[in-house]
């Protein structure tokens, strides 16, 4: 599976963290993101994400910045996109399994390594679950969005 990852700069440190981390476990890491921490505009980093998991340049996206929810917002901009952000694993299987989330985002300032190790794991663990429910609600965000 091939996973995009972003960061704004206050993000650099967890996001190589978490790089070795799923490239470790075979996952191939695609770097959308800053290597810098001079400053560097989290919707920026959030766009040149979501537009390679919208293009499925990836199958998939991780996004991160001070709390997750400045590019959370930027991720959803972008047509296609469910990004979700959340601070621990239970939320980030449930985003998976209800929402067939393709983003997952949360905050350098609000996790740790260990805890976004296991965001990352419950999320990619995950199957959506396809039920109708989901789905129709699934549908609805997308009429939402063609507005």
């Amino acid at each position: 599976m091939k996973i995009g990852i972003s960061n704004d700069h206050s993000a650099v440190e967890l996001k190589m963290a978490i790089m070795d981390y799923l490239s470790k476990k075979g996952y191939q890491m695609v770097n959308y993101g800053t290597d810098s921490t001079e400053s560097y505009d989290y919707p920026i980093a959030g766009k040149r994400l979501a537009e390679a998991v919208r293009d499925k340049e990836v199958d998939c996206g991780i996004a991160i910045c001070g709390t997750g929810i400045g590019i959370s917002l930027a991720c959803n901009k972008v047509k296609t996109i469910r990004a979700a952000c959340v601070s621990e694993p239970v939320s980030a299987r449930l985003t998976k399994e209800h929402n067939n989330a393709n983003i997952i985002c949360f905050g350098a300032r609000i996790v740790g390594v260990e805890m976004a190790k296991a965001i990352v794991d419950s999320w990619l663990e995950t199957e959506y679950s396809n039920e109708e429910r989901h789905q129709r609600r699934i549908d609805m965000i997308s009429e939402i969005e063609n507005q």
